[in-house]
């Protein structure tokens, strides 16, 4: 089944972006390591199969944007109401899958497992170990799924889980993945995508360091 591809990220401004990475990290490194996670995840979603591509931004497109995708800008204030928006705006008739820049480890593989996954399924549900979530899919998009639930919590994906149930959907399930949230997640995210730029800016902030040293 093909789909539209719908990712949500900020643009990598220093500051703005991975604050929990610091101080760990300079804000100026933990802005390019969020760019290059940016990346590595676009990349992937462009390399997809599927009826559109959407990137629901916080800020300005840079050159980390490969082409094929629809820019639109994140609309609401708490996060809830941004990712209730950008269904609501992604939405062509198509089922939706949603990620996010936290996530660069992932592959085509699962992001074609999501889309098979919805030829049986209303929802597609990847949790994250934070206990968030990392993917989102839906066969027939309702944004009111998504609006009201409290985010950046233990129990956010427990929450939208419980939603989606509640509303009589069946749903998959994919493998939990690591958000890139601190400096922890940042080494363990690197190591299971050791050839992606995500770990190639972990390595070269550590280079950088060890010759400064």
């Amino acid at each position: 089944m093909n789909v539209t591809y719908l990712v949500i990220a900020k643009e990598p401004v220093p500051g703005r972006v991975k604050t929990r990475l610091m101080p760990a990290y300079t804000p100026e490194e933990a802005a390019g390591l969020a760019e290059a996670a940016l990346a590595d995840t676009l990349e992937t979603v462009a390399s997809v199969t599927s009826t559109g591509r959407v990137l629901a931004l916080d800020g300005a497109p840079g050159p980390w944007l490969p082409p094929g995708f629809r820019v639109v800008a994140q609309r609401g204030a708490g996060l809830d109401e941004r990712l209730a928006a950008a269904f609501d705006d992604a939405y062509t008739g198509h089922p939706l899958v949603l990620i996010g820049m936290d996530t660069p480890q992932v592959s085509l593989l699962l992001l074609q497992q999501a889309a098979h996954a919805l030829r049986a399924h209303d929802a597609v549900y990847g949790p994250a170990e934070d206990g968030g979530f990392w993917l989102l899919g839906l066969r027939r998009p309702d944004a009111g799924l998504i609006r009201g639930v409290p985010m950046s919590r233990p129990d956010t994906g427990r929450v939208q889980l419980g939603r989606l149930r509640a509303a009589g959907l069946s749903v998959a399930l994919l493998p939990e993945l690591t958000d890139v949230d601190t400096a922890a997640d940042a080494g363990k995210v690197a190591a299971a995508a050791p050839h992606g730029r995500f770990a190639a800016a972990v390595r070269r902030v550590r280079d950088e360091r060890a010759v400064r040293a």
